[in-house]
């Protein structure tokens, strides 16, 4: 194979964030549609929600947030001197750390790299609001000592892990699919 070959090959494929989301979408609607649920993905901005969920056999309406990210699956969870081990982070913003109510789940998708495989976490707002304020208070305390901008991070930590505040965990949220709180 000649040099330049092997160079153009190389080349990882980059992905449009807004083609990334989209996607995340998409597989929580069919995840939804599998599971006898009547679901719709909102237009426009509609504020918070991405999914419109209908659970016929309850009789329950329900929200859902859809965060994604693209990640190779393969990996070992991340490990962070502050936060400990997680399997894998998604990025929020200062407003989630309001954001909740009974009805408002969030759905966390991992897309692995190759598009074949997909990992789904569904978390109440209130856990996630409730992390999401923790994380940034003890990020800010422990790390820059000052003043802290909009972002923040929502991450799945593994169940045996010690970890400085409580962290939601894998074994609890991964396919939640009955919206458990």
């Amino acid at each position: 194979m000649s040099e330049k070959r092997a160079k153009t090959k190389a080349k990882p494929l980059k992905i449009p964030a807004n083609s990334v989301s989209l996607a995340g979408e998409f597989a929580v609607l069919s995840q939804l549609a599998l599971r006898g649920y009547d679901a719709n993905m909102t237009l426009g901005h509609t504020k918070s929600v991405d999914i419109l969920v209908s659970d016929p056999k309850r009789d329950k309406m329900y929200k859902l947030e859809v965060k994604t990210n693209l990640r190779d699956l393969k990996k070992r969870p991340a490990e962070s001197k502050y936060f400990g081990k997680t399997v894998s982070d998604w990025i929020m913003h200062a407003k989630h750390e309001r954001i909740y109510e009974d009805t408002l789940f969030y759905c966390f998708v991992t897309i692995g790299k190759s598009g074949h495989a997909f990992r789904f976490f569904i978390v109440p707002s209130r856990i996630v609001a409730n992390y999401v304020k923790r994380e940034h208070q003890y990020w800010l305390k422990h790390t820059i000592r000052g003043k802290g901008g909009d972002m923040r991070l929502f991450r799945i930590g593994l169940r045996g892990e010690k970890y400085r505040f409580p962290t939601p965990v894998v074994e609890d949220y991964e396919n939640n699919w009955k919206f458990n709180r």
